[in-house]
């Protein structure tokens, strides 16, 4: 990937210099061709096309603001309550992912959100240990994680 950004830039730089032209939108129209070829060159390449990766980055980015905003509600729900009727519980949750900062970024994104917390990680990588705030079924919790975060990063590191 950062072999393809730097090639892309070099081409930017090549364009600018034939042009003669040294301003900014040329570097960007130069960039923008160098994307082009870079896309048509795209199956010479050991890794997929950069820009797949960097728009995979922005909707875990933006996945991660939706879940944000969608748990501080639900906490805000439990704490206006006038009883407490919430069911706090520690599950299991088994991870397809195999390397340390997938995992690691997993479990951020899993104890950033409020009302959930990664309390462990098993010896091997392939379980985490969740502590949830109000839990009514844990493969809900599970699925929910799974389709959303685990799906993102899968995207995002292959």
């Amino acid at each position: 990937m950062a072999f393809q950004i730097l090639l892309n830039i070099f081409l930017a730089f090549i364009w600018m210099f034939l042009k003669a032209a040294y301003d900014p939108m040329t570097f960007f129209v130069g960039y923008f061709f160098g994307l082009l070829i870079l896309f048509t060159f795209r199956r010479f390449f050991n890794s997929r096309f950069y820009l797949f990766r960097i728009v995979a980055v922005i909707k875990l980015f933006f996945i991660f603001i939706r879940e944000l905003i969608l748990s501080n509600i639900a906490v805000l729900k439990v704490i206006l309550k006038p009883k407490l009727d919430m069911k706090p519980g520690i599950f299991a949750m088994p991870t397809e992912l195999k390397k340390d900062w997938e995992i690691t970024i997993l479990a951020n994104l899993i104890t950033l959100t409020p009302g959930t917390l990664v309390i462990d990680i098993s010896p091997d990588n392939k379980t985490l240990y969740i502590h949830a705030m109000d839990i009514e079924d844990a493969e809900d919790a599970i699925n929910s994680i799974k389709n959303s975060f685990e799906k993102a990063i899968m995207e995002v590191s292959r």
